[in-house]
């Protein structure tokens, strides 16, 4: 698999935290042979890789998708997107992280191992994830040079709602932990990714699609793999708890989720929409809708 990476990239605005993921793909241990980028109704991303993506071997692919009349970013097809264009080009293992993670040098390396071992594991005949750990890194720590990268193993504190193995371990996810798997940062094969079909694109906005594929993957006997080693790095940018810029896209999605799974996701979210008098709960109907309040008290984004 070594030398057929690719890693999938979806931006729209954070500019500069784009510089600063272009920036640690060039510090990689093990370097890419694609990054593809797709800009959500962002034409500026085309000058931003173009100044700052640096020579080597890696090529840079750029793929437009474009935003609705609605204004939500489509995630889902923007990954879907990313994802055919690597594959079209003879890609064998596909890095997906989001424009805010800056990858430490042996992200790569570590996902490459994984799949190896994963592949030939006989007990893993289903499509495989393989999640590495996130580290979120404070207000105000941005990489923009060399010296800001030096930085950054000295401030690795993984996520603590997920695992973080041991540089060079590859641990199987409990039956409990399914729903702990994220877009952020993960990797599978071309091949597993063509079997369990990418992301729903019936998923518009945020939220909802990348435990979508968590369930279609579990329902195909696939695996959920954590890998030590796989480190990236999340870079700050101001956002809210819960997140009630977002709220109309999550209800949305929390509906097509009920209805392709027959249960709701992101409750944590669901409940506090709830105390704060935003949403209502129909158990006649086992529906989440919105109420007055919410428009009123909304903040956009």
């Amino acid at each position: 698999m070594t030398g057929r990476t690719a890693v999938l990239t979806i931006v729209h605005g954070r500019h500069d935290h784009l510089r600063g993921q272009l920036l640690g793909l060039q510090r990689s241990a093990s370097v890419p042979r694609w990054h593809v980028v797709a800009a959500m109704g962002d034409p500026a991303v085309r000058d931003v890789v173009a100044e700052h993506a640096g020579p080597g071997p890696t090529e840079t692919v750029l793929v437009d998708v474009p935003v609705g009349a609605d204004g939500e970013l489509p995630l889902a097809r923007a990954r879907n997107a990313a994802a055919a264009a690597a594959v079209e080009r003879g890609a064998e293992l596909l890095v997906l992280l989001d424009v805010d993670c800056v990858p430490s040098p042996g992200l790569l390396g570590a996902y490459e191992r994984a799949a190896r071992a994963v592949a030939a594991d006989p007990g893993a005949p289903g499509p495989a994830l393989l999640c590495g750990a996130v580290t979120y890194l404070p207000e105000g720590v941005l990489v923009r040079t060399a010296e800001d990268l030096d930085r950054l193993p000295g401030l690795t504190r993984p996520h603590r709602a997920r695992p973080a193995p041991a540089p060079g371990e590859v641990r199987r996810a409990e039956e409990s932990q399914w729903w702990l798997f994220w877009s952020l940062s993960f990797a599978t094969t071309a091949r597993d990714w063509q079997r369990f079909g990418g992301f729903s694109e019936e998923y518009r906005g945020y939220g909802g699609e990348d435990t979508d594929v968590a369930a279609t993957v579990r329902s195909l006997g696939g695996s959920l793999h954590w890998v030590g080693g796989a480190d990236a790095f999340h870079q700050h940018h101001p956002t809210q708890d819960p997140p009630v810029q977002h709220l109309d896209a999550i209800l949305r999605n929390v509906a097509v989720f009920q209805r392709r799974w027959g249960w709701h996701p992101m409750g944590g979210w669901l409940e506090r929409f709830r105390e704060l008098g935003l949403v209502d709960y129909d158990a006649a109907t086992s529906s989440w809708t919105a109420v007055r309040a919410a428009t009123e008290r909304r903040i956009d984004s």
